[in-house]
């Protein structure tokens, strides 16, 4: 299933380049405020970071996508329940996942000052073999969905951008009822480069 998502978005991303009326390319880099919904996760947003790369496809004055590559650091901490549910994590103990984030995002220009996007993200987990059990036992799954809702203000080549992730699926690998999942809120900047 991965893979016929990634050969789709490859492929869609093919036929809009050779579609698109302008073309802009850029780097990114921000400040992540992240939390995993769940009975052994803290309430709260921890602070991660983001950085990566942006493609701009304008069809039109109006519309347009943008995909993008991104490095996502998510903080995240277990609550004083988490033994109960973890079969022994530690209570309070910090863990971190990166994730390699694909997002693809409808462009939605509202002026030549404000954008809004919209649209779906792919997150592959890097740091896999890490565990948040002692005895290293993978906690979470390898991938996550998320769907993304932001806007962002252009100031010619500078981007200015705030969003919302939510998780839409379940990244816990143990059997368990309790299903975690993801939200981040990004805000950053961008400097288009072409």
């Amino acid at each position: 299933m991965k893979k016929i998502l990634l050969a789709a978005l490859l492929l869609t991303s093919a036929t809009t380049f050779v579609s698109a009326q302008s073309l802009h390319i850029g780097a990114k880099a921000g400040a992540n405020l992240n939390k995993v919904d769940g009975q052994a996760f803290k309430d709260g947003f921890q602070l991660g970071y983001h950085l990566g790369g942006f493609v701009e496809l304008d069809f039109s004055k109006t519309l347009g996508i943008q995909p993008e590559v991104l490095f996502n650091q998510t903080n995240t901490k277990t609550a004083s329940n988490a033994s109960d549910v973890l079969n022994g994590a530690l209570n309070g103990e910090k863990k971190t996942l990166n994730y390699l984030s694909i997002p693809v995002l409808l462009r939605i220009n509202a002026g030549q000052l404000l954008t809004f996007h919209v649209g779906p993200q792919f997150s592959i987990l890097t740091n896999k073999d890490e565990s948040i059990f002692q005895n290293g036992k993978n906690a979470f799954k390898s991938g996550d969905l998320a769907a993304v809702l932001g806007a962002q203000v252009n100031l010619g080549s500078l981007k200015v951008y705030g969003r919302y992730n939510i998780g839409l699926s379940n990244i816990s690998d143990i059997d368990n009822t309790d299903k975690w999942k993801n939200q981040q809120i990004q805000l950053g900047v961008g400097l288009r480069v072409l």
